[in-house]
């Protein structure tokens, strides 16, 4: 078997914690990351559950009947703003504070 190297940069917290969990284990670091990574790559990829796919349908639904009202909020605000903005600029104009 041809061997090669891989490095691994972790906090000097994650070594150490690493090194203990090797050492109580009466393994090495290597043998550690060896057979994570081995019983990492064997696990299957799995996507969403078909619960977890639902809920998130129903939350893109959600937020897509939000939207619309959202935009209509915002418009009403900015409008109401304007207004406002209006009233005060015949004011300070009237009061000869703003030409």
């Amino acid at each position: 078997m041809h061997n090669e190297r891989v490095t691994y940069l972790t906090s000097a917290e994650r070594k150490a914690e690493l090194e203990a969990f090797a050492k109580a284990r009466g393994e090495s670091v290597g043998s550690v990351l060896r057979e994570a990574t081995a019983r990492y790559i064997a696990e299957p990829q799995s996507g969403p559950t078909p619960e977890e796919e639902e809920a998130l349908k129903a939350l893109v639904n959600e937020v897509n009947d939000a939207i619309p009202l959202m935009n209509a909020s915002l418009e009403d605000m900015s409008k109401t703003i304007r207004k406002t903005r209006s009233k005060l600029d015949k004011t300070l104009r009237e009061a000869g504070i703003r030409k």
